[in-house]
């Protein structure tokens, strides 16, 4: 996949709209997680992107975030526990609500809190050419 600034700057866009909304006072922990969670999702695909690469549509999430330890470095049980989440939410999104806790909402912010931060170093050290999209 060739990516450019502009691609990153508009996926960088949409997960740091999501980590504010994640926020919102008053919303359920569903949504809290699921949004949490999309913008550590969009964070990783801009990390695969500069890497070249582009995940197939096709169990999508779970190779997105299976990249990981290879583009940002995640360590394993970040990974594991990020993996655990998209299996959480699914069942959340399609089978049945309320399965979700607070703790669930509060680690999967922090992971795509970690995520934001570590796009954002990475991009400068080893990608200055997308400085300014984070």
């Amino acid at each position: 996949h060739q990516t450019n600034p502009a691609e990153v700057a508009a996926l960088v866009g949409v997960a740091d709209r999501d980590l504010a909304s994640c926020r919102t006072a008053g919303l359920h922990t569903d949504w809290q997680f699921t949004i949490a969670y999309n913008a550590a999702l969009q964070l990783a695909t801009v990390a695969l992107a500069i890497r070249g690469y582009k995940a197939e549509r096709g169990n999508h999430h779970y190779r997105v975030i299976g990249t990981l330890p290879y583009t940002l470095r995640l360590d394993d049980s970040s990974v594991t526990l990020f993996d655990l989440f998209r299996k959480k939410r699914n069942i959340s999104d399609y089978e049945q609500a309320g399965t979700l806790s607070e703790r669930d909402a509060q680690d999967m912010r922090r992971i795509a809190e970690n995520l934001r931060k570590r796009l954002a170093e990475w991009i400068c050290q080893e990608h200055p050419a997308f400085r300014d999209a984070v």
